[in-house]
């Protein structure tokens, strides 16, 4: 086992349920905490044991620096979750989450620890990205686009003293989602499922299907209404899909 204060640090489980039989690692959007996935964890237990990613400069880690790039925040993940990885797993990022998600599941793979399946929301595919300066924006610009996405708790941006005590955490996450450089090489050989919101502002649907190119196995997509947030409103919907595909994989 790793430092299990390192441990404990990075993964939050709000319904734990160690008879289950998948573990999820769930990543969330630049600026998102752990908590994102409560009502995530609270559908899906006790026969998936959620561990939702807490990074560091939020919340409870908000003593600690930010880490402004995805591989590092990677490496740190493997570093304090892979050695507790006792079964069969799944990964799912959403925005953000989703790169880093993937760039996790590939060092997991490679070290001979092979997810049942990536789910990816959100984000083009690795290979797509863009660097849209959105870390270079000033505070009030960057409290603009958040409140445009319509985020939870995007309200609380008119406060000053709210948007002060977020930002880094978000200008951080902004500049590893944007400064993120794809390296090619091994593609992973589980199923990726992407989901993505019709009207996201962020990616256009089209996009989700590239993700196809980074998997030997299967490749599905589901489109929900909403924006870059939908799944606020579609975490039942979604967790049904998440569900039925840990199934199959459980039969392959």
């Amino acid at each position: 086992m790793g430092n299990p204060v390192k441990e404990t640090a990075w993964v939050r489980r709000f319904h734990p349920s160690p008879e289950a039989r998948y573990r999820l690692l769930c990543f969330p959007h630049s600026g998102g905490s752990a908590s994102f996935f409560f009502p995530f964890s609270h559908r899906l237990a006790p026969e998936i044991d959620v561990w939702s990613m807490q990074y560091p400069g939020r919340q409870d880690r908000r003593s600690e620096a930010n880490i402004p790039h995805i591989h590092e925040l990677a490496d740190r993940v493997v570093e304090a979750v892979g050695p507790r990885l006792d079964g069969p797993y799944a990964l799912f990022g959403h925005s953000m989450g989703a790169t880093l998600a993937y760039e996790v599941a590939l060092r997991l793979q490679s070290g001979g620890r092979l997810p049942e399946a990536l789910f990816v929301s959100g984000r083009p595919a690795p290979h797509r990205n863009v660097d849209k300066g959105l870390h270079r924006l000033s505070d009030e610009e960057i409290a603009d686009d958040i409140r445009a996405l319509d985020g939870t708790g995007s309200e609380m941006f008119g406060d000053a003293d709210v948007l002060k005590m977020f930002l880094p955490a978000i200008r951080s996450d902004y500049h590893a989602a944007e400064t993120y450089e794809y390296t090619p090489g091994p593609v992973l050989k589980c199923p990726i499922r992407g989901f993505t919101g019709f009207s996201d502002p962020r990616v256009e649907v089209s996009e989700l299907h590239h993700w196809s190119d980074h998997t030997e196995g299967s490749f599905e997509l589901d489109v929900f209404s909403g924006g870059h947030f939908y799944l606020a409103d579609g975490q039942e919907d979604m967790a049904g899909e998440i569900e039925r595909t840990l199934r199959g994989a459980g039969h392959r």
